[in-house]
């Protein structure tokens, strides 16, 4: 996804009756509109002190582009090149729509100020083509690319988090449940207003009643996903990370959750079970805050106060130590 200086957002489509021609074309004009100088206004402006660049990373069987944003060196301009930064694997969320660059104020931000490298997936998106398995693939295979090629990328492969909001938080945390089953140890995982459940339940809690087409028309993009997730006969099970059969000894696990959010319940639900588990675990909640506010701090007051929470909970758990301790997670947190 190139940048522009500026662009005309789309309108939205007629979701429930959408072709797969007219999912294409929506997307494109989408994501030049969230890519563009005239987005900036409401995603907010990248951080002066980290270099961002898109590169290719080769994977099994295609070339995946990864937005990497590394701080800046002390004298400024070009890139840190240090040998031992953390590592934070970002997920844009969006579904079937979204692009890397639409985060570039929080990551930006991330690298310059804790400091780490902050890779972020430009996984695929969701299409008749492209089920959710397909971005949960991209999401963990760049993870175990940078930690394989750790010496290459100057970061410190023990020293490692994921981070995603909304459906890339879904893939966030199904990429924890694969490196626990790997041998990788992560340190940490974040997940805002995370979308964990595209089973039949999605649909089955109150915030989805309450929030369904306000602030934001919500349930039709939801049903759009789910359907696009799953291809028919697939185990949406696999792919929803709110019915994983374990959930115990994951990383420390930050969820933010925006209260005035369709989806607020799957991040309250999961963060019950993870708890359940016995997996560390800070449920964080914004108060009339609305889904991706973290990406809107032009519109979202408190995306700045998530960022900074996002920033010192990373920070404790990235920390050099001796041995595999732990972030300190308090109880639930609620402004």
């Amino acid at each position: 996804m190139s940048e522009t200086a500026t662009a005309t957002r789309p309108p939205e489509p007629d979701l429930p009756a959408i072709t797969a021609g007219e999912l294409r074309t929506y997307r494109d004009a989408e994501n030049r509109w969230r890519a563009s100088g005239t987005a900036r206004a409401l995603l907010g402006e990248p951080h002066p002190g980290a270099a961002i660049v898109w590169q290719q990373l080769a994977l099994p069987g295609r070339d995946l582009p990864v937005r990497v944003y590394r701080p800046a060196s002390p004298g400024g301009g070009e890139a840190d090149t240090r040998a031992d930064l953390p590592l934070v694997i970002h997920v844009h969320g969006g579904g079937f729509v979204g692009t890397a660059v639409q985060c570039d104020w929080a990551n930006s931000h991330l690298a310059a100020e804790l400091p780490a490298l902050v890779v972020s997936v430009e996984h695929r998106l969701l299409a008749p083509d492209s089920p959710m398995s397909s971005a949960a693939d991209d999401g963990w295979e760049v993870l175990e690319h940078m930690v394989r090629h750790a010496a290459r990328w100057g970061v410190d492969p023990a020293r490692a988090a994921v981070f995603g909001e909304s459906c890339g938080a879904l893939i966030s945390a199904l990429t924890a449940i694969r490196a626990r089953g790997a041998g990788l140890g992560l340190m940490a995982q974040v997940l805002v207003n995370p979308v964990v459940d595209v089973t039949a339940t999605m649909f089955d809690h109150p915030s989805i009643t309450e929030y369904a087409y306000s602030p934001t028309r919500a349930l039709p993009q939801l049903r759009l996903i789910q359907r696009l997730a799953v291809p028919p006969g697939g185990e949406a099970d696999a792919v929803s990370p709110l019915y994983a059969d374990d959930l115990s000894g994951l990383a420390p696990a930050l969820v933010v959750l925006p209260t005035k959010d369709a989806v607020a319940d799957h991040g309250r639900r999961y963060a019950e079970r993870l708890r359940a588990a016995g997996t560390p675990v800070r449920l964080s909640e914004y108060p009339g805050a609305g889904h991706a506010f973290l990406t809107l701090p032009g519109v979202e007051p408190q995306a700045g106060a998530a960022r900074a929470e996002i920033l010192r909970f990373l920070r404790a758990a990235l920390a050099k130590r001796g041995g595999t301790m732990q972030p300190a997670l308090g109880d639930e947190a609620t402004r």
